[in-house]
C-alpha cells in the first residue's frame, strides 16, 4: 500500500481511505477500511472517463455483471455508485502478486500448486458462466496469487452470455496471445472463448512460456489461428485437459463445469495420493488449501481508523438499487476432525429472542427474561459459545468477514448502534455464534442483527452447499461478566429471514376489507422520496422483488422481465401505504396474478420487518398495481403487515 496523496478522498460510500493500491489508465485503486475494520480495494475512474457517457455505460455494465457472479476464487464485489460525479466501485481486498508478476520473481508453478491453480481458475470460470457472464479476459494480469489460492479479477470487458454488451464499434476487446481463434476470425467472445484463454493460462503457469510465443500482435494471432499449441513442461493430466480446451473450434471445448470437475479429480488424486476414482466426495476446496504453496507476498498490516461515529446503510447503484454485502468467492470450508451430528431433529418454531435486558446500576449485573425455547439439552449455551473456536480454513475466514461487513452495514444510522461483532464456529453441533460487543443490545437491534445474520448465512450456503452449519446464536456480550443468548435460529429451514415469531400468522394473505388503495396514494408514491429510511426500504425490497420474480432469467427482452426502467416502490404519507407497481400493458392476467402475488409477498415481508425493528415506521400497508402505460392503473394485492402469509 501506498501512502494517500494531495487531492485523494478520505471516504468513498461507507469506505474510509487510508491510501493507494495502484493506478492505471482508467482509473485508481484506492486502500480502504469498511466499518467493521475489513480492508477493501475502492477503484476510482479518472474524471477525463467520467464525463464520457460511453465509458459510463461500459462501467455500469462492469458493475452488473460482476454483481451477478459469485462463487470460488472470485474476488467478490461489496458497493458501487456508477453514477456518482466520480464513479467508483468496492470490491474485497485480495494480498497477493499476480501470476506474471509471480513467474518472474518465482518462475513456474509446479507440483500441487499447479493442480490447485488449475482447479481454482476453473472453478471460478464455472460460477462465471453459470451466472450468464463471459469474462472474455483472462490473462495472467488479471489472476491474483493470494496465500489462499488464485483469485480471477476484472470485469472491465465482461458483458452477458444473452449478447447483452456494451463496448467500443470497431475495437477488439481481449489482450494477444490470450484470444480464441473464433474471436480473431467473427469477434465472437463466448464462454467458449473463456476457456481457450483457460488452456493457455495454465500454459503459461506451468512453463512460464505462453503457449503461441511472444511476437508482434499479428504474429501471435496467426499462431493461434493455425499453429499447435506448445505445451511442452506441462504435465500429462493436465496437458490432455489443456489441449482439448485449446481447440481451435469452440465446439471441441469442454465446459468450464466439465474441466473444474476433471482438474478437481486430479488436485485430490495429487492431495491423497489415492486415484480418482477410489476418492470419496469431499470439499474440493480443502484440497486446494492443502495443495497450495506460493510464497506469502509482503502484506503489511493496515491500521485502522480512529472511529468516526459514521455509518452507512447502502450505496446507490445505478436508478437506486442497492448493491450492498454482495460477499463470496471463497472456497469450501475446511472442517474439523471431529465429525458434525446431524441436528435435524431439533424443533424450531420460530427464532428465540430475549426480552428487554436491565442492567442494574449499582452492582452491574444483569438480570433477563427469555422466551421459551426448546428444552432438548441442544439449545446453544454461553458454555457451547465459550466453547466454540475461531474461524478455520477459508471459507470460514470469509464467512466471518461477510457477516461482520452485513451486520455492520445492516444496522446502519437508521438504527443508531455502533456494535462490534465477533463470530465463532462450533462445527460439531453445527453451531456459528455472533457475540455482540459495544452499547446495550435493545431487542429491535437484535432483530436487525439476527435479520442481516440469516440473510448472510443462508448466501454463503447456497454458494458452498456443504457448509457444515445449521444454526446461529446472538450473544448479547456488552456486559462481559455476564453474557447471554438472546437469539437462535435455523437458517436453513427459515427461508425468509423472519425475526420474529408472531411474524407469521394463519390469517392469509389477501385484500384488506377495511381500506382499498387509491390512485390519489399512487400518484404520491411516484414522488420522489428523500427520506432515507424509505430509500432504504424501496431499494431493498425492490432489490428482492427483481431477484424473486426474474430467477436467473437474463433475457432482457422476455416481456416477464423487470428492472428499474419499468418497476417502482414508493410511499404514500397520508396513507400509511407503501406501494409498487410496473407498467407492463403488455402482460397477459395470468402474469399479471402471478407477478402480484409475488411482489404482495416481498412488500409484506419489507413492511413488516421495518415496523418491528423502528417505532416511528409510518407504513404498515402495501399495495400492489400493474400500470398499462396509458393511464389505466390495475390494482392487484393489497394488505396489512399482519397478514404475511406463513
Amino acid at each position: 500500500m501506498q501512502p494517500a496523496r494531495p487531492g485523494d478522498p478520505k471516504r468513498v460510500g461507507p469506505y474510509r481511505i487510508i491510501g493507494r493500491l495502484g493506478s492505471g489508465g482508467m482509473g485508481t485503486v484506492h486502500a480502504g477500511l469498511d466499518p467493521a475494520g475489513l480492508r477493501v480495494a475502492v477503484k476510482i475512474i479518472h474524471a477525463e472517463h467520467a464525463e464520457d457517457p460511453e465509458f459510463r455505460a461500459r462501467f455500469r455494465r462492469e458493475v452488473q455483471l460482476s454483481a451477478r457472479v459469485q462463487g470460488p476464487c472470485l474476488i467478490p464485489l461489496l458497493a458501487a455508485d456508477p453514477d456518482a460525479e466520480s464513479p467508483w466501485l468496492a470490491t474485497a481486498y485480495a494480498p497477493g502478486l499476480t501470476l506474471n508478476q509471480h513467474l518472474a520473481a518465482h518462475g513456474p508453478l509446479t507440483g500441487g500448486t499447479l493442480y490447485a491453480f488449475a482447479t481454482g481458475t476453473a472453478q471460478a470460470l464455472t460460477a462465471i458462466h453459470a451466472a450468464g457472464v463471459v469474462h472474455r479476459d483472462v490473462k495472467p494480469q488479471n489472476v491474483i496469487l493470494t496465500p489462499a489460492g488464485p483469485r480471477l479479477l476484472d470485469f472491465g470487458i465482461a458483458h452477458a452470455a444473452d449478447g447483452t454488451s456494451v463496448t467500443r464499434t470497431g475495437v477488439t476487446t481481449g489482450t494477444p496471445g490470450w484470444i480464441s481463434p473464433e474471436h480473431y476470425r467473427t469477434g465472437t467472445a463466448g464462454p467458449e472463448g473463456d476457456l481457450f484463454a483457460w488452456g493457455s493460462l495454465v500454459a503459461y503457469a506451468a512453463t512460464g512460456r505462453p503457449p503461441f510465443g511472444t511476437a508482434a500482435a499479428d504474429v501471435v494471432a496467426y499462431r493461434v489461428l493455425s499453429a499447435d499449441p506448445d505445451l511442452d513442461g506441462l504435465p500429462e493430466p493436465l496437458r490432455g485437459i489443456a489441449a482439448k480446451a485449446l481447440a481451435k473450434e469452440p465446439d471441441s471445448r469442454p465446459t468450464a463445469s466439465a474441466i473444474a470437475e476433471r482438474c478437481a479429480g486430479l488436485l485430490t488424486a495429487e492431495d491423497t495420493q489415492i486415484t480418482p476414482s477410489e476418492m470419496e466426495p469431499t470439499l474440493v476446496g480443502d484440497h486446494v488449501e492443502a495443495e497450495w504453496n506460493v510464497p506469502t507476498a509482503d502484506d503489511p498490516t493496515w491500521h485502522s481508523p480512529t472511529h468516526s461515529g459514521m455509518r452507512a446503510v447502502g450505496i446507490v447503484l445505478a436508478s437506486g438499487a442497492v448493491i450492498g454485502a454482495l460477499v463470496g468467492g471463497a472456497f469450501a470450508l475446511q472442517p474439523d476432525d471431529t465429525p458434525a451430528s446431524s441436528r435435524s431433529d431439533r424443533p424450531h418454531a420460530g427464532a428465540t429472542v430475549a426480552t428487554p435486558t436491565a442492567v442494574s446500576a449499582s452492582a452491574g449485573a444483569r438480570t433477563e427474561t427469555q422466551a421459551p425455547a426448546s428444552l432438548d439439552g441442544n439449545e446453544a449455551t454461553i458454555a457451547t459459545w465459550r466453547a466454540a473456536r475461531r474461524a478455520k480454513g477459508e471459507a470460514e475466514f470469509e464467512t466471518e468477514a461477510a457477516l461482520g461487513h452485513d451486520i455492520s452495514l445492516g444496522v446502519g444510522e437508521d438504527h443508531d448502534y455502533d456494535g462490534q461483532y465477533e463470530v465463532s464456529f462450533a462445527q460439531p453441533r453445527k453451531e456459528i455464534y455472533i457475540a455482540i460487543s459495544g452499547p446495550t443490545v435493545a431487542p429491535y437491534i437484535v432483530q436487525a442483527v439476527a435479520k442481516d445474520a440469516c440473510l448472510t448465512l443462508r448466501m454463503m450456503a447456497d454458494i458452498y452447499t456443504g457448509l457444515p452449519y445449521d444454526e446461529y446464536a446472538l450473544v448479547d456480550n456488552t456486559t462481559p461478566t455476564a453474557p447471554a443468548i438472546v437469539w437462535e435460529d435455523n437458517f436453513h429451514t427459515n427461508t425468509d429471514c423472519t425475526t420474529q415469531a408472531n411474524e407469521r400468522n394463519t390469517a392469509g394473505q389477501g385484500q384488506a376489507p377495511d381500506w382499498q388503495p387509491t390512485e390519489t396514494g399512487l400518484e404520491a408514491a411516484q414522488i420522489p422520496s428523500t427520506n432515507k429510511g424509505e430509500i432504504r426500504v424501496a431499494t431493498e425490497a425492490v432489490h428482492q422483488l427483481f431477484t424473486e420474480w426474474n430467477g436467473n432469467s437474463r433475457l432482457f427482452d422476455d416481456p416477464r422481465y423487470i428492472s428499474n426502467e419499468n418497476t417502482s416502490i414508493g410511499f404514500a404519507p397520508d396513507e400509511g401505504v407503501m406501494y409498487v407497481w410496473t407498467t407492463k400493458p403488455e402482460w397477459s392476467q395470468g402474469t399479471r396474478d402471478e407477478w402480484g402475488n409475488t411482489a404482495a409477498d416481498v412488500a409484506c415481508r419489507a413492511v413488516l420487518t421495518e415496523s418491528r425493528a423502528r417505532k416511528e415506521w409510518a407504513y404498515a400497508q402495501y399495495a400492489i398495481a400493474v400500470l398499462d402505460g396509458d393511464g389505466g392503473t390495475q390494482f392487484l394485492r393489497w394488505g396489512s403487515a399482519g397478514s404475511c402469509a406463513t
